[in-house]
């Protein structure tokens, strides 16, 4: 099972995905909140997500899972 984690510390501010849905290469999938900044988190492998791991508001470190792919 392929895993998409963060690769920044912050809060995540949005979810572009939803369980089920397809998702390419280079989509953006979770946009994390840090630093005033807002990071984009974007799919290293095309797939399905299978679960979200993370809801809006939540903070999460450097390599936390925020989707699993199916």
């Amino acid at each position: 099972m392929n895993e998409i984690t963060a690769g920044i510390t912050g809060i995540i501010q949005s979810i572009e995905v939803a369980p089920g849905e397809s998702i390419t290469v280079g989509q953006v999938v979770i946009n994390i909140e840090s630093m005033k900044m807002i990071i984009p988190v974007e799919a290293t492998d095309a797939g399905t997500i299978g679960e979200i791991k993370v809801s809006t508001g939540d903070f999460v470190n450097e390599g936390d899972v925020l989707v699993t792919l199916v």
